[in-house]
């Protein structure tokens, strides 16, 4: 079987077949009758199920939340666990965000990294390599998910109904295998002021979400409008971004424009966040071996009717607890301060030394060239929900920040390379 030949005679009806799970604006909406998560995610499950069925793969859905195209009889089955659902599209797109398009040798659209575009890439290399003759010793299914972006709570309604796999991977983080993701906790800081000294600032306004680094703040102190312009970048990659309310709060400080509790407020932001992204500036310098520096991202500044309220994000490592974390934070905070936890995902580990890991492993190193130690990451994957599974792909080492970015995009060249690593790791977990 020549994959590479398989690959460059289907590249466009992949893509074509691609472009039509792309256009779907699969953003969570309102719950409705069999769509727990919206129109949009079971529109796009909907379309991911009838193109596994045209490729002659048996399909079921299962409380209309993961749906998935089975090859093979048997009970016990290699997960292959992807997601449809993305994030909103956000501003400032150079392109149609629900179009697949191509420049330079370059695809963009809202999905196509995260995660549309390697999880139809494993559909699709399944499909080639049954049209090629191949016959899997071990069922596969690929598992369509569609709550991935809002807390994969998706992923307990599918176990409610259906058995785990044996093994298998989620094509949604990097490359090589990753077989231990950090803790992930989220924060909200409540700060009080008197009412009279809050009524120097207008409400905040901007796009403020706990997956992306804001960008743009706009806000009134004092009868003067002040609007601030920085750079998105995901949450889980903070230096690659200019975070709006670090520069909000420089803003203030630099040229005193509160007074009071509320000028020292922004002082202790700036002094304890701006550019400090491992925790530094509140002694949160955590960090290990395995796992690396501990990674702090503000997300969220609001006003509220007695105060300010401050969003945070912590990725911490495998080897240190949320309770440490914790701690170590409520004795940073600013005066007349609570907190409490809004979000918390605890770390998740897999043995890297699994001879199923181990045959990841070398499919990556037998394809790139590169070494294939399996890694941590700092992201959050279907592996922390669906037993049994690591991540897999499918960005390149050096690769980092461009989902939930505007203009997501992905190389044709890569996403063509992961069609083929996906199909010789469907061949190495099936013999």
């Amino acid at each position: 079987m020549n994959i590479h030949q398989l690959i460059e005679e289907n590249k466009e009806q992949f893509y074509q077949d691609l472009n039509e799970v792309i256009k779907i604006k699969s953003v969570k909406g309102t719950p409705e009758k069999a769509a727990p998560f919206g129109r949009g995610p079971k529109e796009v499950l909907e379309k991911a199920l009838s193109l596994s069925k045209s490729y002659g793969f048996e399909t079921s859905s299962v409380q209309d939340a993961v749906g998935y195209a089975q090859w093979g009889k048997d009970s016990e089955y290699i997960g292959i666990v992807g997601h449809l659902d993305v994030v909103p599209e956000g501003t400032g797109w150079s392109f149609p965000p629900y179009q697949l398009t191509k420049k330079a040798g370059r695809f963009y659209a809202r999905g196509i990294l995260d995660n549309k575009g390697p999880i139809m890439a494993c559909l699709y290399g399944m499909k080639l390599l049954k049209e090629a003759g191949f016959v899997p010793k071990k069922t596969i299914r690929i598992l369509f998910g569609t709550d991935e972006e809002s807390g994969s709570s998706d992923i307990p309604m599918y176990l409610s109904q259906e058995k785990p796999p044996i093994f298998g991977f989620t094509p949604d983080c990097k490359y090589p295998v990753v077989y231990g993701e950090r803790g992930i906790v989220n924060y909200q800081i409540l700060t009080a002021f008197d009412t009279q000294e809050l009524n120097q600032l207008s409400n905040i306004n901007g796009d403020q979400a706990k997956d992306h680094v804001p960008d743009q703040l706009a806000v009134t102190v004092n009868q003067e409008e002040i609007m601030v312009t920085g750079k998105r970048a995901p949450s889980n990659a903070p230096e690659l971004g200019e975070n709006a309310i670090t520069l909000l709060a420089e803003k203030i400080k630099t040229n005193q424009l509160l007074t009071g509790e509320l000028q020292d407020y922004f002082s202790w932001i700036v002094d304890s966040l701006a550019n400090q992204h491992n925790g530094e500036g509140l002694a949160l310098n955590f960090e290990d071996e395995d796992s690396g520096k501990l990674i702090l991202t503000p997300y969220e500044l609001l006003k509220t009717e007695t105060g300010l309220s401050l969003s945070i994000a912590i990725r911490y490592p495998v080897s240190v607890t949320e309770e440490e974390v914790t701690e170590t934070l409520l004795r940073q905070l600013p005066k007349n301060s609570e907190m409490e936890i809004v979000r918390r995902i605890k770390s998740s580990s897999f043995p890297k030394e699994n001879p199923l890991v181990q045959k990841l492993s070398a499919v990556y190193e037998e394809v790139t060239k590169e070494d294939g130690s399996p890694v941590t990451t700092t992201g959050a994957t279907y592996a922390r929900f669906m037993p049994n599974i690591v991540a897999f792909g499918p960005s390149f080492p050096g690769q980092k920040g461009i989902a939930h970015n505007q203009d997501e995009y992905m190389d044709e060249r890569d996403l063509l390379l992961n069609l083929e690593i996906y199909m010789r790791a469907i061949i190495a977990l099936t013999e």
